[in-house]
């Protein structure tokens, strides 16, 4: 078992969750790791056990530690998309994480997008033209239409032929579901989004890496400055 190190007595359970956490960036706790028992963990630690409980519970919602009732604490496989399932929570509370979202995008969404025109198959483009046609039943029908947008969004993915880009993408999945479930409704927003996919597909048909580039940012750029808007 790795060693736990002493905690200042002046811990609280924040400071406790980011030593645990640290220890996990480190490889010292790896997945399906059993903690010690609460009693003989907090004495390692010399924290108090109700810290110790408030910090677990804490880890626990973030699914990075399962409690196991009458087992104890064991930390969890650590796959992404378990670890921001409730990430759509913390979206709901600020529109300032959307738009930190569509930062990030902006930065990873292009470059996939521009790899995905050298890669892309005849097979995929025909997927894409399929998502178009589903979206077009609008905000009528809001989970067919954001299947259709998260669908176009994963071929592209699938087509840039990048196995570490598509990892950094499935770590924001839900964050992304979240996202749209907050702009499809915004004012032209849908007809926007069509528009926009029909010319994302367009450039990666032709395989031109920069319109395919310029393409995505563009589209995302014109729902981000909805929401901007909105919130104005």
């Amino acid at each position: 078992m790795s060693s736990f190190q002493v905690i200042p007595k002046s811990a609280v359970a924040e400071d406790i969750v980011s030593h645990l956490l640290a220890m996990i960036q480190e490889k010292k706790l790896r997945p399906g790791d059993k903690l010690p028992p609460e009693r003989e963990l907090a004495m390692m630690m010399q924290v108090s056990r109700p810290s110790l409980r408030e910090a677990l519970r804490t880890l626990s919602i973030m699914h990075v530690i399962e409690l196991r009732h009458g087992s104890g604490a064991y930390v969890t496989s650590l796959e992404p998309a378990t670890l921001v399932e409730h990430l759509d929570f913390v979206f709901s509370l600020d529109d300032s994480t959307y738009l930190q979202l569509f930062e990030t995008r902006k930065i990873l969404e292009p470059g996939i997008c521009a790899l995905a025109a050298q890669n892309i198959t005849e097979d995929e483009i025909t997927q894409l033209e399929a998502c178009i046609e589903r979206s077009k039943v609008g905000p009528g029908d809001p989970e067919t239409y954001l299947q259709a947008d998260l669908d176009l969004h994963e071929i592209i993915v699938q087509a840039a032929r990048n196995p570490l880009l598509k990892r950094f993408m499935v770590s924001i999945r839900s964050l992304g579901r979240a996202s749209r479930q907050r702009t499809s409704t915004l004012p032209g927003v849908f007809a926007q989004t069509i528009q926009d996919h029909q010319a994302i597909i367009s450039a990666l048909k032709a395989h031109d890496p920069l319109a395919a580039q310029s393409a995505m940012l563009t589209h995302l750029e014109h729902i981000e400055q909805r929401l901007i808007e909105e919130q104005h």
